[in-house]
């Protein structure tokens, strides 16, 4: 046997030896058991370490496939619109991340308990009843918050200096009303008839 004769038998051996070991993941497109050809010229030429078997035919090697084993394989697939940039890796589209794309990714994730899930193709968190914002990052107080009190925890207020209450609706005076006198803003009282007064302790004479 000569030198070309033995070479292209220990290729079509390595060749078939690669086909019976890569399983589910053999190239498809080329029989097992193929004649190869030491002369064979492929245009445009084999990609990603493909061997040229006959002319313009390619043998890919594992994770390549099409004419010029230009396509990556990917498994398990893809998912999600995903692209397989080179075997085992893919690149995925916005709202999604892993290694095949198989999980929903919102930016920053998701605070106070809430879940990230795709809606309509966009990541978005999904709060708990007590949470809101784009990141659940907003406590609600069914309440409301007045008098410019803020919403810190679900149902909790945190009130301005001069307001007190689950809603910042009570009136602090530092010193009580007189009289019967009631504290309608911060430090400011309503007066009974006849009084009258910063605190309501001037009683107005009758005329």
């Amino acid at each position: 046997m000569g030198l070309v004769g033995l070479c292209s038998a220990v290729l079509l051996l390595s060749l078939v030896a690669l086909c019976s070991a890569a399983g589910s993941d053999a190239p498809r497109g080329v029989a097992v058991g193929f004649v190869f050809d030491p002369k064979a010229k492929c245009e445009p030429p084999c990609k990603h370490g493909g061997v040229c078997i006959r002319n313009n035919t390619c043998f890919c090697s594992k994770g390549y496939e099409g004419e010029t084993c230009q396509y990556a394989n990917c498994y398990p697939k893809c998912k999600n619109g995903g692209t397989c940039l080179r075997p085992g890796k893919c690149r995925c589209p916005p709202a999604y991340g892993g290694r095949y794309c198989h999980k929903v990714t919102c930016e920053d994730g998701c605070w106070n308990g809430g879940e990230c899930n795709a809606v309509n193709g966009v990541a978005k968190c999904i709060c708990p009843s007590s949470w809101t914002g784009s990141k659940c990052q907003d406590a609600i107080c069914p309440q409301g918050c007045r008098n410019g009190g803020m919403c810190v925890a679900p149902g909790i207020c945190s009130c301005p200096e001069g307001w007190l209450g689950g809603a910042c609706h009570t009136a602090v005076c530092t010193k009580s009303c007189l009289n019967g006198g009631k504290c309608i803003s911060p430090d400011k009282c309503r007066c009974r008839r006849p009084f009258s007064g910063p605190l309501c302790e001037e009683r107005n004479k009758s005329h």
